[in-house]
């Protein structure tokens, strides 16, 4: 094929994937920050799931649902990143890794700010957390869930009702912990003053 052609196939294939996909980059990389927790690493893993995204992207049918297929793809980053990051974190931790995140508290407090939200979050396991994301932070279906994680649908069913029941038990410590500051101010004093 003669270079002129060729200059303009990857032009019109650029055209086309930037339209397809890169709209979705901001919700890619909020979902990647809640997942992993850190920033720079989600940043890292959404440039390598655009990175793959470009290089299968002949294979990506327009029309369909792009923003499914990236946050597929995204989570298969996740997974190798997971794979790779757990050998170390084990052999760091070993079973004090284990004992911190499967915590369970119980019912949540009314008066809680989105930070606490977040904060609380970032405290449960990945393999739950990425589910309880999907499904009540971007309105995935069951459907999409496990075709962006590739897992059966009982699994993303049992993952979301235990990841809930562990962001509950979160938000529940965090209520017993406001309750005791509010408890410990001296008579009179004003909520969000100075002690």
């Amino acid at each position: 094929m003669p270079p002129v052609v060729l200059q303009v196939a990857e032009t019109t294939r650029q055209d086309l994937f930037e339209s397809a996909a890169v709209s979705h980059l901001d919700d890619l990389f909020r979902a990647a920050v809640h997942i992993i927790g850190d920033r720079a690493d989600a940043e890292d893993l959404v440039q390598e799931t655009y990175f793959q995204a470009w290089k299968s992207f002949d294979r990506f049918r327009l029309g369909t649902n792009c923003r499914a297929w990236l946050f597929k793809i995204l989570f298969h980053v996740i997974n190798h990143y997971r794979r790779t990051s757990f050998r170390i974190k084990r052999a760091d931790e070993g079973q004090e890794f284990f004992e911190h995140r499967l915590v369970y508290e119980p019912p949540i407090p009314q008066d809680l700010r989105d930070e606490d939200v977040l904060d609380s979050l970032q405290k449960i396991p990945e393999q739950y957390r990425e589910v309880v994301v999907l499904s009540d932070v971007y309105d995935f279906t069951y459907r999409e869930i496990q075709d962006a994680l590739g897992i059966p649908q009982g699994t993303v069913m049992s993952r979301l009702s235990r990841g809930r029941r562990l962001l509950r038990g979160r938000l529940a410590g965090f209520g017993r912990e406001q309750c005791l500051r509010r408890r410990s101010r001296p008579t009179g004093a004003v909520a969000g003053a100075p002690v």
